[in-house]
């Protein structure tokens, strides 16, 4: 088949790179094994909520799992930020099961209120406990996503 156009690639071969790296994106998403999605963050005076929604595909429990939020403006400065277990972190709280959902309400406390309500929530994974005390590695196994994509 003969397809060359006059830079010298091929259509069929940029058709083909594309292709390729769709695939590849689509993999790499397909292998977060700690699937959390980023609904829009709700202000209320002098508290920002983010609410997260968690799944775990991994074949084993999620026995305690810590995310950072940081709160960004229009501007991208950031306005708050906290650290909090989502899952699990104590003894008392039970830990998220293979295949389970759950959802967890990150909440950001300001000692004045918020002067926008435009604000975007950054989460990141830093530590992801597994049963037996295994350590998940976050930057492979955990996908955050925000809402509405």
């Amino acid at each position: 088949m003969w397809c060359r156009n006059r830079v010298g690639l091929s259509i069929c071969e940029t058709n083909n790179m594309k292709l390729t790296l769709v695939l590849l994106f689509a993999a790499l998403a397909a292998q977060a094994q700690l699937a959390v999605r980023v609904s829009p963050v709700k202000v209320t005076g002098q508290k920002a909520i983010v609410p997260l929604a968690l799944k775990n595909n991994f074949t084993e429990k999620i026995e305690s799992a810590r995310a950072a939020v940081f709160l960004l403006d229009e501007q991208g400065k950031m306005v708050g930020q906290s650290t909090k277990w989502v899952i699990g972190g104590s003894r008392d709280k039970p830990g998220l099961a293979s295949g389970a959902t759950n959802a967890f309400h990150f909440v950001i406390a300001s000692d004045k209120p918020y002067t926008s309500t435009n604000l975007t929530a950054k989460v990141q994974f830093n530590r992801v406990v597994l049963e037996g005390g295994k350590l998940a590695d976050v930057t492979k196994e955990v996908s955050v996503t925000p809402a509405g994509k």
